[in-house]
C-alpha cells in the first residue's frame, strides 16, 4: 500500500519560468536514468527478494523515486509558467506545449517516451543491486550536468539536494551488496582459476599497470 502526503521530500522553487530548463529536466522525469525508472525498477525487483531488511531498502528508496518524481514535475510545471509558448523551446521536446498543455509527460529531454525497457530485473540479488548502484551513479551524473546548465539558483538547490539523495541510495545499495556478496551468481559461478585470471592484451602495457607484474606478466586476482 502507498500512501500520498502532499509535502515534498524537499521544497522546490524557480526565480523565474524558463521552458528550456523545463524542456531539460524532463530527462529525469520521464528518461532512462530518471526518477520514474528508477522508482520502477526498485519497486520490481523487490517483489522476489527474501531478505526482509534488503526487501524494505528496495521499496522504501522505491517511495522515495516517487517523491523525486513528484519534485521534478513539480519543478518543470514551474519552469514551464502558464503560457503555451512552442518557440520559447529551441532545442529538445516541445510536447509539453503543443500536445500536453504544459503537464509534465512520461518523455524525455527529447520527446521520446518512457519504457520499460529501461528498467533491469534479473532475480539475482547481486545483479540486481549492482544494476541499482550503476543506476544511481548515471542518475548523479545526469543531475550534474543538469546543474552546470541550469543557472537558475532555486532549481540549483532542488538539483543539490537530489544529487545528494541518488549518493545516499548509492551508498546505501553498496551495503546491502556488501552483505550478500558471496550469494546467487557470486556463489555459483567465480570459483575456478579462470575467474581469477588477467590477460594482457595491449602491448606494450603501461609500466606502472596495476593489472601486471613488474615483469610485465598478467597478474592474478585472489
Amino acid at each position: 500500500m502507498f500512501k500520498h502526503e502532499k509535502q515534498l521530500f524537499h521544497p522546490v522553487a524557480v526565480e523565474k519560468a524558463n521552458p528550456q530548463y523545463a524542456a531539460l529536466l524532463q530527462e529525469q522525469l520521464g528518461g532512462a536514468n530518471g526518477e520514474l525508472k528508477s522508482a520502477l525498477q526498485y519497486l520490481s525487483q523487490s517483489m522476489r527478494v527474501r531478505d526482509p531488511e534488503i526487501k524494505d531498502l528496495f521499496l522504501d528508496i522505491a517511495a522515495e523515486e516517487l517523491g523525486h518524481m513528484e519534485m521534478v514535475a513539480e519543478t518543470i510545471n514551474l519552469l514551464n509558467g502558464h503560457e503555451l509558448s512552442p518557440m520559447s523551446v529551441p532545442a529538445g521536446e516541445i510536447q509539453t506545449h503543443v500536445l500536453l498543455g504544459l503537464n509534465p509527460g512520461l518523455i524525455n529531454a527529447s520527446g521520446y517516451s518512457w519504457t520499460a525497457d529501461y528498467v533491469s530485473v534479473t532475480g539475482d540479488l547481486c545483479a540486481d543491486l549492482l544494476s541499482n548502484i550503476a543506476s544511481e551513479q548515471r542518475a548523479k551524473v545526469v543531475y550534474e550536468y543538469l546543474y552546470r546548465i541550469i543557472q537558475d539558483k532555486k532549481v540549483r538547490e532542488t538539483i543539490d539536494f537530489l544529487l545528494n539523495r541518488e549518493e545516499a541510495h548509492n551508498a546505501m545499495f553498496r551495503e546491502a551488496f556488501n552483505k550478500v556478496q558471496k550469494t546467487g551468481s557470486n556463489r555459483d559461478y567465480g570459483t575456478t582459476k579462470a575467474a581469477k585470471m588477467y590477460f594482457s592484451l595491449s602491448e606494450p602495457s603501461p609500466e606502472d599497470s596495476r593489472f601486471t607484474d613488474i615483469a610485465g606478466k598478467p597478474v592474478s586476482f585472489q
